[in-house]
């Protein structure tokens, strides 16, 4: 008997970067600069605690995708007067944030939903992290307009004075966790 409930999407887990266990050589993307960072500074941003890295694996081996995580800060200027009032922001010349530096979806797993759920787990990530490190947002610098559309699908906004800068709140992103458990 065949199973007639069509392809099976791989089962994955998230895990830190290990250098010894995961594939980085084998990992490739559409972009060259994140396909050479996982393979040539991704280790040493991780010993230097300057990233941390997280690959989204099927096998514990196989890289699917991969994102960063760091501190980060934004001038309170940077911000949408709107977005300010809306979120009440104390009047800090700067204001901590999330930085999602990388975020990159190997080219055998495109369709398979890698993209989002690497997406989701770092934004899950940060919220948890931001209940102990403060932190009032993710900040991500989008590649290209794809990049740029794929974020904005999500609730990103535009940081107006810095092209393919976006951002989005603490708050949203709590607010998208809570309509995914109702």
């Amino acid at each position: 008997m065949t199973d007639q409930s069509g392809p099976r999407k791989p089962k994955f887990r998230f895990e830190p970067l290990d250098k010894s266990k995961h594939d980085r050589a084998a990992f490739s993307c559409e972009h060259e600069a994140l396909n050479r960072y996982l393979k040539e500074q991704a280790g040493q941003e991780i010993k230097k605690r300057v990233a941390a890295v997280f690959v989204l694996t099927p096998d514990g081996r196989t890289i699917a995708g991969y994102y960063t995580l760091s501190q980060h800060s934004v001038d309170a200027g940077e911000l949408p007067a709107e977005i300010a009032k809306r979120l009440r922001v104390p009047r800090y010349e700067k204001l901590p944030a999330t930085l999602l530096g990388r975020l990159a979806r190997s080219k055998e797993f495109r369709g398979s939903g890698a993209g989002e759920l690497l997406l989701m787990d770092a934004l899950k990530r940060a919220l948890d992290h931001s209940r102990n490190i403060a932190s009032l947002a993710v900040v991500v610098d989008a590649k290209d307009e794809k990049a740029g559309a794929f974020y904005k699908a999500y609730g990103f906004i535009d940081l107006p004075d810095h092209p393919n800068r976006l951002f989005i709140s603490m708050q949203t992103i709590e607010q998208l966790f809570f309509a995914q458990e109702l």
